[in-house]
């Protein structure tokens, strides 16, 4: 997730978050969260119920994740932070340098029913998953001529210009690309796989956008019917009127974690670990999955059929999420982009 924060905003914002706070600070919390819809859904299904069982305040800094990370990053000797959220892998890096504080999972009621991968690197400082945005396959459900059901679906010359390919500047367009790269035989040591098939699906017709919104054009405007993409945009396009369902690949779900971390050297642990705690809950798990269509990680979370289908569901559904090395794609994702863009060019 990207920010139209700079940094010297978030510092201002800082500032202003933190005056006056120190003589409340036992029950104030400063957390992150991403804008928009995102933010609006975290309000509803976390924060505000936290505020009212706790009878404490969540002061929110609107950032995703790469500012946020720099943020904490830059006042690592005074972090402003308590609970800080991430969804492109930046808790890896954020324990490795000890800006994440260790979780007892212990300390966390709800810890015990998540599933194994959303809490496997609590002791090192990697906070829990308590969200996923599984990507997958979105299709027209009325003009696509079949139901698709593999990534290797794609490559159906039959599709044509019907394809909607993302940039892999975007997140999950980067994620969606990795994993046809994976089904062609490549590997995130050689994504030429990957490339290839991209040129042989332009050649056919394929189109590539660079954001979200662009797809919803594509499938209103211009016959699209499928693109690989995360799951909570079949719920955006319906919203907006679409005949659009998702469906994951039989070779596997790329999975973007949306993780909540404890930050390191704050005087409020106890406070945000129970923040924490609320936000790996199943009432908050499947708040968020009925607003935004995200996967819950919390097996105790329970879903009506019609907001299941739109996500990676149950022990069957999670079991095929396939997590990419985040710190990996980061140091490549120049070189791949750089590689991405002459191929789409040709």
């Amino acid at each position: 997730m990207r920010s139209s924060f700079g940094i010297a905003v978030l510092g201002a914002s800082f500032v202003a978050l933190t005056a006056g706070t120190a003589n409340a600070q036992d029950k104030t919390l400063i957390i992150n969260s991403f804008g928009g819809a995102y933010e609006a859904a975290h309000k509803k299904c976390v924060i505000e119920p936290f505020e009212k069982e706790n009878g404490a305040t969540v002061r929110i800094v609107t950032a995703y994740s790469a500012d946020a990370f720099a943020q904490l990053r830059a006042q690592k000797d005074a972090p402003q932070f308590d609970v800080i959220h991430f969804s492109g892998g930046q808790e890896i890096v954020g324990a490795a340098e000890g800006l994440l504080a260790p979780i007892d999972p212990a300390r966390l009621t709800n810890a015990a029913d998540l599933y194994d991968f959303a809490k496997a690197k609590l002791a090192s400082g990697e906070g829990p998953a308590y969200s996923i945005a599984a990507i997958g396959l979105v299709y027209n459900s009325e003009k696509s001529p079949k139901t698709p059901s593999s990534w290797k679906d794609l490559m159906d010359p039959a599709l044509g210009e019907h394809l909607v390919l993302t940039d892999i500047s975007n997140g999950y367009g980067m994620l969606g690309f990795l994993m046809l790269n994976q089904v062609e035989g490549g590997s995130l040591d050689n994504i030429q796989p990957g490339l290839d098939a991209v040129a042989k699906l332009l050649e056919g017709g394929a189109v590539v956008v660079s954001k979200s919104p662009e797809i919803q054009q594509e499938f209103a405007q211009n016959e699209a019917w499928i693109a690989p993409y995360a799951s909570d945009y079949a719920y955006t396009l319906r919203a907006a009127g679409l005949p659009a369902k998702f469906v994951q690949g039989a070779e596997g779900t790329p999975a973007s974690y949306i993780t909540t971390n404890l930050v390191a050297n704050r005087p409020n642990q106890d406070l945000a670990l129970k923040f924490i705690d609320m936000s790996i809950s199943p009432a908050a798990q499947t708040c968020f999955a009925e607003a935004l269509r995200y996967t819950p990680t919390n097996s105790k979370a329970t879903l009506s059929s019609e907001v299941a289908a739109d996500v990676a569901y149950g022990v069957d559904g999670v079991k095929s999420l396939i997590r990419f090395d985040p710190a990996k794609i980061e140091a490549n994702r120049a070189a791949w982009v750089e590689a991405w863009n002459k191929t789409i060019a040709k």
